[in-house]
């Protein structure tokens, strides 16, 4: 099982950035894929998730209205496309498998600064 996450980067507020993640070693449609992220000094959390089939998602409140995450299961790849960062989503995004997050890619680091 293999999760390259791409797409990071520094950004000033309010600006935008898409990461993508990926994945191979596995059937990519048999799984739930999900971004966690992590910042200094703070725990992990789960920003947010996307079903394997019927696309159903999920957010964290913080990103809510801003994050949409997608798939391409084509291309077995997974992205977040984020708009209106703040400086609080400075963090490494990580791109995780299945419901049970039993897979972690090697994160992206996302730095939002003016």
């Amino acid at each position: 099982v293999q999760l390259v996450e791409s797409g990071g980067g520094l950004v000033q507020p309010g600006g935008s950035l898409r990461l993508s993640c990926a994945a191979s070693g596995f059937t990519f449609t048999d799984y739930a894929m999900s971004w966690h992220r992590q910042a200094p000094g703070k725990e992990r959390e789960l920003v947010a998730l996307i079903t394997s089939v019927g696309g159903v998602t999920n957010y964290a409140d913080s990103v809510k209205g801003r994050f949409v995450i997608s798939r391409d299961n084509g291309k077995n790849t997974v992205y977040l496309q984020m708009s209106s960062l703040k400086p609080e989503d400075t963090a490494v995004y990580y791109c995780t498998r299945g419901f049970g997050y039993d897979h972690w890619g090697q994160g992206t680091q996302v730095t939002v600064s003016s």
